[in-house]
């Protein structure tokens, strides 16, 4: 039977899930107590909570939405960083965990979508959302710019040649 104890950390979790489009699953055997609330607190400074789970616990409050895509990757003492921005996150957790050794990433959660540890260092490496949204919204906006450059240039060009066609109908007449 369940305690009452349990049931309310597997409706946190839920409620961590529901509020997190990013997850990234670290095994953290050999580290101390200390270094794990150095660790949080390095990533609470980046919007990213990082709990130390019960697999059983954690394939409970997954049940629902991500369960087939978590469950491979909880294995071992399992500690998971919940954050909102996929580079964001990832990148923060990997300067978090850089001075200890001994954690390793096993993988993330990107939506319902499972990636390797490979991935989360491949995604580390991006720049952020916002970042890429802005690159993708200037990359859209160039070609407009140019093509309303050109179309200045000729209406420019044309009042040129008007002005030198008025000049030279002036030099015809006076001289």
């Amino acid at each position: 039977m369940p305690t009452e104890a349990k049931r309310e950390t597997v409706a946190e979790l839920q409620a961590a899930l529901a509020g997190s489009r990013t997850l990234i699953i670290s095994e953290y055997r050999g580290l101390t107590v200390k270094e794990i609330a150095e660790i949080r607190r390095a990533l609470r400074k980046q919007d990213v909570t990082y709990r130390v789970i019960k697999n059983r616990l954690m394939r409970i409050a997954a049940k629902d939405t991500i369960a087939e895509a978590l469950g491979p990757l909880l294995t071992g003492p399992t500690a998971i960083a919940f954050g909102n921005d996929e580079s964001t996150t990832a990148k923060a957790v990997i300067d978090a965990m850089r001075p200890y050794k001994v954690v390793t990433i096993t993988g993330g959660i990107l939506g319902d979508r499972a990636i390797d540890a490979n991935g989360v260092r491949t995604l580390a490496g991006l720049p952020s959302r916002e970042v890429l949204l802005s690159m993708l919204a200037g990359g859209m906006q160039a070609p407009v710019a140019t093509l309303a450059g050109l179309l200045a240039a000729n209406i420019r060009n044309l009042g040129s040649v008007l002005a030198q066609v008025r000049d030279q109908k002036a030099q015809a007449e006076g001289g």
